[in-house]
């Protein structure tokens, strides 16, 4: 029976990628000579630590990380921006994650939006991927149509596509 799986992920390599990118633009741009700001990259975490001295160059530095990120092929909705930045002395740090793998509530909205969809198209919640199967490719297309109309807050791939 034919079927994919819908996931939500980020390659490490890419995000590194993009982090030195932005790194070196940082180091070349006229606003941030003489500046002490430092971005820390943890692989396996898929986090990152912003350190800098003022709010403005960190909406810089956010701003420099995001649109390289782009360039590289990440999706802008992949940053986890939600938590807000914090003194450390003289300098102010940030956190910042990547949105890696689908959790529970993620699972639930696709699923939801799939069987509003009103095809005939099974969805089964797996680890940190939905598999949605068919009797029909036509019908596993068009609910890969209808997802990325949707916008559920962070990217979706479709991977694993067997008929």
């Amino acid at each position: 029976m034919p079927s994919f799986d819908i996931v939500s992920k980020v390659d490490p390599q890419t995000v590194e990628n993009a982090i030195n990118v932005a790194k070196k633009e940082i180091q070349n741009r006229y606003d941030f000579s003489g500046s002490k700001t430092e971005i820390d990259f943890d692989k396996k975490e898929l986090t990152m630590k912003i350190t800098t001295e003022n709010e403005m160059r960190l909406n810089a530095v956010l701003e420099i990380i995001i649109s390289r990120g782009g360039k590289q092929g990440l999706d802008p909705r992949s940053y986890d921006v939600s938590k807000e930045h914090y003194p450390s002395g003289p300098m102010i740090k940030k956190d910042l994650k990547m949105k890696n793998g689908l959790d529970k509530e993620a699972m639930k909205k696709i699923s939801k939006a799939i069987k509003d969809g009103g095809t005939k198209v099974q969805a089964a919640q797996m680890d940190q991927l939905i598999r949605v199967s068919s009797k029909k490719i036509d019908e596993l297309q068009g609910v890969m149509s209808d997802l990325r109309r949707q916008d559920f807050g962070f990217p979706l791939q479709f991977e694993n596509m067997k008929s």
